[in-house]
C-alpha cells in the first residue's frame, strides 16, 4: 500500500520487436509508482531489428504458438490483473481484458482492436476501465483504423472510465526508449497518465 492507494498487478506485453530494454525500462517506471509489473518474454529472447522483421517473426512462429505462450504467462498470474500492451502486445492485452474474468483495467499503447465486427472479441466488459494512447499520425495507429476502434470503445464503454489520449507525431513505438522511434516528451506524458490510471484503481 502507498497511503490509501492499493497497488495494481500489471502484465505488460511487448511489441513485435520483442522484450527490449525500452519495454523493460517502461515497466520499471511503472514499478517505481509502487505497482507490480510482469513482463513476459513471448518471443523467447528474440528481438527483431525492425517492425517489419517483427511482423515476419510473428508470422513464422504463428498465432497458435504465440497464443499458447501468452496463455501460459497469464495463467501464472492472479485474475485481478491490469492488462497492458504495446502495439502487438496491446492486442494480447485487449483480448484478455475482454475475455478473462476479473480484469481490473487495461492500458493499450499504440493499438486498439474493434469491439464490433469481424475482428472483435465482443463488447467491452462493464466495470473495466481502459486507457488508450497513440500518436495522431502514426501509420499503424492513426492511419490504419486503430484510432477509430479506440474512439468507438471510448464512446460505448461504461460505466467505468474509458480514455483516449492522442499525441502529436507520426512515430510508432514512441514509448520504447531503446528504439529510434522514442519520443521522450510523449512517453513521459503517457507514463504519467498511466500511473494516474493505476492509482485510481485502488
Amino acid at each position: 500500500m502507498r497511503g490509501s492507494v492499493e497497488m495494481a498487478y500489471v502484465v505488460l506485453f511487448h511489441h513485435v520487436q520483442g522484450l527490449t530494454d525500452g519495454v523493460r525500462a517502461f515497466a520499471e517506471q511503472l514499478r517505481a509508482g509502487g505497482h507490480t509489473v510482469h513482463t513476459p518474454d513471448l518471443f523467447d529472447g528474440e528481438q527483431p531489428a525492425t517492425i517489419d522483421d517483427g511482423v515476419a517473426y510473428v508470422k513464422s512462429v504463428g498465432d497458435r504458438l504465440l497464443g499458447e505462450r501468452v496463455a501460459r504467462a497469464v495463467a501464472e498470474l492472479p485474475e485481478r490483473l491490469v492488462y497492458a500492451g504495446i502495439s502487438w502486445g496491446a492486442a494480447q492485452a485487449q483480448q484478455y481484458a475482454q475475455t478473462r474474468p476479473g480484469a481490473r483495467g487495461a492500458l493499450l499503447y499504440e493499438a486498439c482492436l474493434p469491439i464490433t465486427g469481424e475482428w472483435a472479441f465482443g463488447p467491452w466488459p462493464a466495470g473495466v476501465p481502459v486507457q488508450i494512447h497513440g500518436m495522431d499520425q502514426d501509420p499503424f495507429f492513426a492511419l490504419d483504423g486503430d484510432i477509430d476502434a479506440a474512439r468507438e470503445l471510448v464512446a460505448t464503454a461504461g460505466p467505468e472510465p474509458a480514455e483516449l489520449f492522442v499525441y502529436p507525431g507520426d512515430r510508432h513505438l514512441f514509448t520504447d526508449s531503446s528504439l529510434p522511434s522514442y519520443d521522450p516528451d510523449a512517453a513521459a506524458l503517457a507514463l504519467r497518465r498511466s500511473l494516474e490510471f493505476l492509482d485510481r484503481l485502488g
